[in-house]
């Protein structure tokens, strides 16, 4: 079974970028659920999709569905951006309901220690470029982050700080804490 790290952070502080920069030096890689779960629903029409009382569940049964997957046995490490975890941090944040999926889904990984107990925290830039799926001031951006936090450390994982860099340097600064352990 391959090692699963999680990196995570606040909205628009490079996540995704580090987790592209890995997988470009041939790192195995999961993309993030809740991209994915607000462009089909947009895609449907739906311009705002965390307002609706299922988003976080289909966010966690996403996540679920990608963890599952099978994994070449050649894999020895695999990088989610972002884990359950995140989405608990979210619907805490946005004071949305756990969802009996959610709940049901962070407690499987947490009783069956799917992610290694360290998380890389990719930590801002100093501001957060507007998406679709992202509208999120940095100052917003900031209290989501600390909340997210707050809930890894909950949950036992050790925090491991991605300081603002190139990405060349972010993905060179995982590689080597994920290699030195591997």
């Amino acid at each position: 079974m391959p090692k699963r790290y999680v990196v995570t952070g606040a909205p628009g502080a490079g996540k995704t970028a580090l987790v592209r920069g890995l997988q470009e030096r041939g790192w195995a890689v999961v993309e993030e659920a809740a991209t994915e779960v607000i462009a089909r629903e947009q895609a449907r029409g739906v311009d705002e999709p965390w307002t609706h009382g299922d988003f976080v569940s289909k966010i966690a049964a996403l996540q679920r569905d990608e963890q599952q997957r099978s994994v070449p046995a050649d894999v020895g490490v695999q990088f989610y951006d972002r884990s359950p975890l995140c989405t608990l941090a979210l619907a805490r944040y946005m004071r949305l309901p756990v969802t009996s999926t959610l709940a049901h889904e962070v407690a499987r990984v947490d009783r069956e220690q799917v992610y290694e107990r360290t998380a890389f925290f990719v930590r801002p830039i100093g501001f957060v470029e507007p998406t679709a799926a992202r509208r999120i001031s940095y100052p917003e951006s900031l209290e989501f982050e600390a909340v997210h936090e707050e809930t890894y450390r909950d949950h036992g994982f050790t925090i491991v700080d991605v300081a603002p860099a190139s990405v060349a340097e972010r993905t060179a600064a995982v590689e080597e804490h994920v290699t030195a352990r591997w």
